[in-house]
């Protein structure tokens, strides 16, 4: 095969998400959505500051791209999330301009700072500071979801950890996979904590807490397939 149509490998830049999670933007656009030809296509469209990841510019064509992102391509008006799958791992879905700045976030931990706030860090580098007040309202834990505003990052809803709501499975051999909590076995660590989940056919299936992502109650807060 000639050089010039090889296909080469691109690595992730180090970013929110982990190299085993995520596909370089350069990737998605030339493998995946087939809308560059080449590498240098790729690279000179994403300097040029054509294509948006969540809402914003991103000129690394090495940047890793991971779940729940949004790519915009406002030149082809153009609009995708990329979403869990149980066949590639990494799949994209075609959203509507409404959607792009809506964002399901996992409560990985928190931080308590000075004056008794309260630092939510969240699921792909994303945190945001919630003050007492709020707190006393809203127990937000950890591996509870938040439904996000990405033009403010202000909350629009916290959907927590808890039987009977909904969960998509973003790691092991049930990656992709959509079920509803029915039971929360504690283990001494987080990887020790067995979820038991019932999927849409009615299924039972079981897996570890860290790769549970809870993304709504009687039904998913954003599109997935």
């Amino acid at each position: 095969m000639p050089v010039k149509e090889r296909k080469w490998v691109v690595k992730p830049s180090p970013g929110p998400h982990s190299i085993n999670t995520s596909l370089p933007l350069l990737v998605i656009l030339r493998d995946i959505l087939k809308i560059v030809d080449s590498a240098r296509e790729g690279r000179r469209v994403i300097s040029e500051g054509r294509v948006l990841i969540d809402g914003k510019v991103r000129k690394d064509y090495k940047f890793p791209v991971g779940f729940f992102d949004t790519i915009s391509i406002p030149d082809l008006g153009e609009h995708y999330r990329v979403v869990p799958t149980p066949t590639k791992i990494i799949g994209l879905i075609k959203i509507s301009e409404e959607e792009i700045y809506i964002k399901p976030l996992r409560i990985e931990n928190k931080t308590t700072l000075k004056g008794g706030h309260i630092q939510l860090n969240l699921f792909g580098g994303y945190n945001i500071l919630v003050n007492r007040e709020e707190i006393s309202k809203r127990p937000y834990k950890t591996f509870d979801t938040v439904l996000v505003s990405l033009k403010d990052m202000k909350i629009i809803d916290h959907i927590p950890l808890q039987e009977n709501n909904i969960a998509v499975i973003v790691g092991g051999r049930n990656i992709g996979r959509l079920g509803y909590v029915r039971n929360i076995t504690p283990g001494m660590r987080h990887y020790r904590t067995i979820v038991s989940l019932e999927d849409l056919n009615k299924h039972l299936f079981q897996t570890v807490l860290t790769y549970v992502y809870i993304i709504g109650r009687d039904k998913p807060v954003v599109k997935l397939s």
